[in-house]
């Protein structure tokens, strides 16, 4: 088999002729397939092994990345998914016959850095931007030969990637003698769009406009960023928009609200006793058959909640398997809803949160209500 076969342009054929295959184990990451591509690369000294963190965005953007990259210089690579629930095993990766393996979005585990990174003399290259990596990358530090750490808090590993790959292919000049670039203009704007708002979402930070948007949008691609059960993975990639998915995110929060609305207008609100009144009052309503739109009804509960002067809460109770579930919402900045969830063996933040309630004590909060 020519090594090229394992190259930008051939490997998603190579996944593609075993395609019933991947039909019966979808979700195991070590499947005939993933296994016999290791094999094959080995057997065909394919020098380049790109393992990215499944099912992390950035690290199938990452792998987006390794894979223009190698394309475009035309070096063979193999790229794999590599899950912590379903991961691979010690014995199934064989690094001594690679020149170089990328770590993207993880660093390496425990169990591989004994028995597999240390005996051999690949290269090791790792992103990472949790903070929970730094501590794990100690040991590794000692071999900078080796070891290439790139461990940054503040900045994603998709954008680190990125970044990576970018300025090595610019230092690589084509056969015309023009510098050669990752993304071509009209894709680099909104690629980049797209990774600040996975960084904005890595980062924990939530700050860029209409981002819970985009995540919604985003999680309807969760099942597509798996390179072995799907070959088209990195063409998709290519054509995600942040416009798009924040357009899809808010038309889809919008009927959601529309739904409480009408629903708020069958069912009167009553009031609620929180925690027998040791919490005040505020307004609620059960919403069994309905707890898909508890947010929204809870954050409309508030307001109507404050409007009568009570408390800035709106409560929502269904039952969920065979358990009573209270969900507070509150659209108060002031407002801690989580001292209440948290008295009941709950918890959440200061705005939202949730709590299992028995029927008896439920009943007691409610116990004034007119009949």
């Amino acid at each position: 088999m020519n090594l090229r076969r394992f190259s930008g342009r051939f490997l998603p054929a190579f996944f593609t002729s075993y395609k019933i295959r991947f039909e019966a184990t979808r979700r195991s990451f070590r499947s005939d397939a993933a296994l016999e591509a290791i094999a094959r690369a080995l057997e065909e000294k394919v020098p380049n092994l790109v393992l990215y963190n499944y099912p992390s965005f950035s690290g199938a953007f990452s792998a987006l990345f390794a894979h223009l990259y190698h394309s475009r210089l035309r070096l063979p690579y193999l790229i794999l998914p590599f899950s912590s629930v379903v991961p691979f095993r010690v014995e199934d990766l064989c690094l001594e016959g690679f020149k170089r393996c990328y770590l993207l979005d993880f660093v390496v585990p425990k169990d591989f850095d004994a028995t597999i990174f240390r005996k051999t003399d690949c290269e090791i290259i790792c992103f990472d931007h949790r903070k929970s990596a730094v501590s794990k990358t100690g040991s590794m530090k000692k071999d900078e030969k080796r070891f290439k750490i790139n461990v940054d808090v503040e900045k994603s590993s998709s954008k680190a990637v990125y970044t990576y790959f970018s300025s090595k292919l610019t230092d690589q000049p084509s056969s015309e003698g023009e510098s050669l670039s990752l993304l071509t203009v009209e894709d680099q704007n909104r690629i980049e769009s797209v990774l600040d708002y996975i960084e904005d979402i890595d980062l924990r930070r939530w700050r860029l406009p209409d981002i819970k948007a985009f995540s919604f949008g985003l999680k309807d691609w969760r099942s597509r960023i798996n390179c072995i059960t799907n070959p088209y993975m990195y063409e998709q990639l290519l054509r995600i928009s942040s416009a798009d998915l924040i357009a899809y995110g808010n038309s889809y929060f919008s009927t959601r609200l529309i739904d409480a609305k009408k629903l708020l207008k069958l069912n009167k609100a009553f009031k609620i006793r929180l925690g027998r009144g040791f919490y005040g009052e505020c307004l609620g309503m059960r919403a069994d058959g309905n707890h898909q739109l508890s947010d929204e009804l809870g954050k409309l509960l508030s307001l109507q909640s404050a409007a009568a002067g009570l408390r800035p809460i709106g409560a929502v109770t269904f039952m969920q398997r065979n358990n009573l579930k209270m969900c507070l919402r509150s659209t108060d900045d002031i407002t801690d809803t989580s001292e209440v969830a948290k008295a009941y063996g709950g918890g959440g933040t200061s705005s939202s949160s949730s709590f299992i309630i028995r029927m008896d004590e439920y009943n007691q909060w409610i116990a004034k209500n007119p009949t």
